[in-house]
């Protein structure tokens, strides 16, 4: 359950001694200081032992324990609430992900808590631990760390569905006959999924940007702006990927429907070439006594002749305007 729990003084990582609620005294008592826990996926009686070290609020706990929350901040008395989505994005298959980053910020502590597969927060520590100047400046860097892990996340996953939604565009505009239409949809589906992630993360960012917010650093306040700038640029990335996927298979099915007037088109020609053949063919085959040229030598000749002529010419015709 628990991945990581480290005390941090002074952007400066230091082993937890004692129980999580001694090492929070500790942390409160020197300055400075946080505890910075991290969980994966736990139960909701892994959660309320937890919860019951840091007094966190029952509402957030509970929506911690339930996955598949949508990205939002929320305030109480003594913490603040911060719920993200992250996202990993499957190449082969063209399909995306959706996981949930959920943390706990209070007074020196910070809980985070994540479900799924994506973004794990590992490589986030291992950097900050680097960086003993902003993370000296308390849990909210770590906010901002994991904020912004997420969405340089949102903008490599944006960058290679865009390299996807160009190969099926060139596909469908190509002089080879495809119908791609499966998997424009498939395409639009994962933008729809991707859009659940990031739109509604716009909003939160833009309130930790805005400096309302006490548990945030005033010395964070321009790296949350360009937080929010970069989610906000993806959010406007992925919307336009929704209308280039609905032109694209707009424009996908009126080709679909062009070929097929154009093979109605050339079965229809060469219906009307095998018809004069035909034609000609069963008026000398009609068992009459008094018809032209029955006792004509070279009558035989001349049907056929008269056959290829009138095929030529057809063809040639339907060849100028386009039906062949």
């Amino acid at each position: 359950m628990i991945v990581d729990c480290a005390l941090y003084h002074h952007g400066t990582r230091e082993p937890v001694e004692g129980d999580l609620h001694d090492a929070l005294q500790v942390a409160r008592s020197r300055g400075n200081s946080f505890i910075w826990i991290g969980l994966h996926e736990p139960d909701a009686e892994q959660l309320e032992m937890v919860a019951k070290q840091f007094d966190l609020h029952p509402l957030a706990v509970e929506d911690a324990v339930n996955a598949h929350q949508r990205p939002k901040v929320e305030e109480f008395d003594d913490s603040l609430f911060v719920v993200l989505k992250t996202v990993r994005y499957d190449e082969p298959s063209q399909q995306i992900e959706l996981g949930d980053v959920m943390l706990f910020l209070g007074d020196s502590f910070i809980v985070s808590v994540r479900h799924g597969q994506g973004r794990a927060l590992t490589g986030i520590r291992r950097r900050l631990e680097n960086d003993e100047r902003l993370l000296d400046c308390g849990p909210s860097a770590v906010l901002y760390a994991i904020c912004d892990a997420i969405v340089d996340d949102y903008s490599e996953v944006a960058a290679a569905v865009e390299q996807d939604i160009e190969e099926v565009e060139e596909r469908v505009f190509s002089p080879y006959r495809t119908n791609e239409a499966s998997n424009i949809y498939n395409l639009k589906r994962e933008v729809i999924e991707f859009r659940r992630g990031v739109r509604p993360l716009v909003e939160p960012m833009s309130t930790l940007a805005a400096g309302l917010n006490p548990r945030v650093a005033e010395h964070l306040h321009p790296f949350f702006r360009d937080v929010a700038d970069h989610a906000r640029r993806v959010s406007e990335q992925v919307d336009g990927f929704d209308d280039l996927l609905t032109s694209v298979l707009n424009a996908n099915l009126a080709q679909v429907s062009v070929q097929q007037n154009t093979d109605m088109r050339r079965i229809s020609a060469w219906v009307a070439i095998i018809a004069v053949p035909t034609m000609i063919a069963g008026l000398y085959g009609m068992n009459f006594d008094y018809m032209p040229e029955l006792q004509w030598r070279l009558g035989y000749p001349f049907a056929l002749t008269l056959m290829a002529v009138a095929c030529s010419l057809l063809y040639r015709a339907f060849k100028r305007s386009g039906w062949l």
